[in-house]
């Protein structure tokens, strides 16, 4: 075998070994999170079945906190419209993110949500979240994402403060689609009548 062989050989192995470790690093971070850290990750927004039965408990606020990071690859902007609110378990709300694009490409960002501390993870249930979908912004366009949730009563008495981070990531399939564009539609054979 020549050694330029062997060199594409170890090249294509390599490449294939980083894919598949690529694919394998999605279940691996949510099986840590999960079973190490404690930290539910939800794709889906909560179901009714999770907010019906909670009761208000009007006697009782919980100081929620906001942030928002975004990815070195990322060139976006992105934070909070505001910093704090003050919150009655069992009662719905609704507060929001700003996003906007500083590239000149189209580009798509998917956000990775974290409730800290860990205790209040299973506590915090977001009923609406920008983060269960891939998000596309447009060159220079900006975005106000809206974030849905409630606060279980039940979360612990010693929990007095929740702080929900956000860090946006780029995603490189879905922005390479984008950037290509709309799928073009194949051209059908031109029809010609008889003269």
């Amino acid at each position: 075998m020549s050694s330029n062989a062997a060199t594409a050989r170890t090249i294509a192995l390599v490449s294939a070994g980083c894919f598949v470790a690529a694919f394998a690093l999605v279940p691996l971070y949510e099986i840590a999170c999960e079973k190490v850290f404690g930290i539910k990750l939800e794709d889906t927004a909560a179901g009714e079945h999770r907010v019906v039965g909670m009761q208000v408990d009007p006697n009782r606020t919980v100081r929620i906190e906001f942030d928002g990071t975004v990815n070195s690859k990322l060139p976006w902007s992105f934070q909070p419209e505001v910093l704090t609110m003050d919150v009655v378990p069992g009662q719905a709300y609704e507060m929001s993110y700003v996003a906007g694009n500083r590239d000149a490409m189209p580009v798509v960002g998917n956000a990775a949500p974290s409730v800290a501390p860990v205790v209040a993870a299973g506590y915090f249930v977001k009923t609406e979240c920008f983060c269960f979908t891939e998000q596309l912004l447009m060159a220079g366009e900006s975005k106000t994402m809206p974030v849905r949730f409630i606060v279980d009563p039940a979360l612990p008495a010693e929990v007095k403060t929740i702080t929900l981070s956000y860090t946006f990531f780029k995603n490189d399939a879905a922005t390479a689609r984008a950037a290509a564009g709309p799928v073009p539609a194949v051209a059908s054979a031109p029809v010609f009548a008889p003269r």
